[in-house]
């Protein structure tokens, strides 16, 4: 089982955006920061997720058809989304979401409050303030 957690950030005066994953496996965390191409913090969290989720499968290869994975967000728009599978302005991000978790056995989505997320949401705030200091 795989404890899989993500957050986004954005400087909305210059639409920057960077994304944290947080992976726990095994008692043994695995970060990443990464920079995003949204210029919306909702966009953002979708494409982070959509990151994560495709970054797993492919380090897991047909290992996935076995794997469960304990999604965390702090995302409202995102945890909702993927519950009902629907989202009025973000469909598109939605299915792209979907379609990534598609190759594992069980993704189990929840959200949790930002206080608990604090390890995806510093890595997304490193992240987006290494973007603006290269801009």
């Amino acid at each position: 089982m795989y404890s899989l957690y993500t957050d986004a950030a954005t400087q909305p005066q210059s639409g920057l955006s960077a994304g944290g994953i947080l992976l726990i496996h095994n008692h043994q965390q695995v970060q990443h920061g990464v920079a995003l191409t949204a210029t919306t913090n909702h966009l953002a969290e979708f494409e982070v997720a959509t990151i994560a989720f495709t970054r797993l499968a492919h380090d897991l290869g047909a290992q996935c058809a076995t794997t469960t994975v304990l999604f965390y967000t702090d995302s409202q728009i995102v945890s909702q989304s993927l519950e009902k599978r629907y989202a009025k302005h973000y469909q598109a991000q939605v299915d792209a979401l979907l379609a990534a978790q598609q190759p594992f056995q069980l993704v189990l989505t929840q959200w949790v409050p930002e206080k608990q997320n604090m390890g995806a949401h510093t890595l997304a705030n490193q992240a987006l303030h290494a973007r603006e200091d290269v801009k």
